[in-house]
């Protein structure tokens, strides 16, 4: 399997700027889809982004396209999501998980493998 763990997230004011990674153990990355979720309390899961293994396929939520970049780099085994213009509403705990496979959706049901978590608040 894959183990995820995630970092960079952090208090921001609004139109601010971070940068999260998500490094994987136990399995090469380069064999994974990665996506970005996040949660904010009382609401659902909702995937932000992903990428295809070699970075030829990226997706974005409409919430979140053209403010976010999904990336990744295989031979340090971690994926990355370059937030910027953040709003009050990107507030949420942001989740990186993987998946094998030759396509990969938003539904977090298809997503086997997760991280646990790094917080973004973003005040106004």
């Amino acid at each position: 399997g894959v183990q995820l763990v995630e970092s960079g997230g952090g208090s921001v004011q609004a139109g601010g700027s971070l940068r999260l990674s998500c490094v994987a153990s136990g399995d090469a990355l380069g064999s994974n889809y990665i996506g970005w979720f996040r949660q904010a309390p009382g609401k659902e899961l909702e995937g932000v982004a992903h990428i295809s293994p070699g970075s030829v396929t990226l997706e974005y939520s409409d919430s979140v396209r053209g403010r976010f970049t999904v990336s990744r780099d295989n031979s340090k085994n971690t994926a990355y999501l370059q937030m910027s213009g953040l709003k009050p509403e990107d507030s949420a705990m942001y989740k990186c998980a993987a998946r094998r496979g030759t396509w990969a959706s938003f539904d977090y049901r298809d997503w086997r493998f997760w991280g646990q978590g790094t917080q973004v608040t973003v005040s106004s």
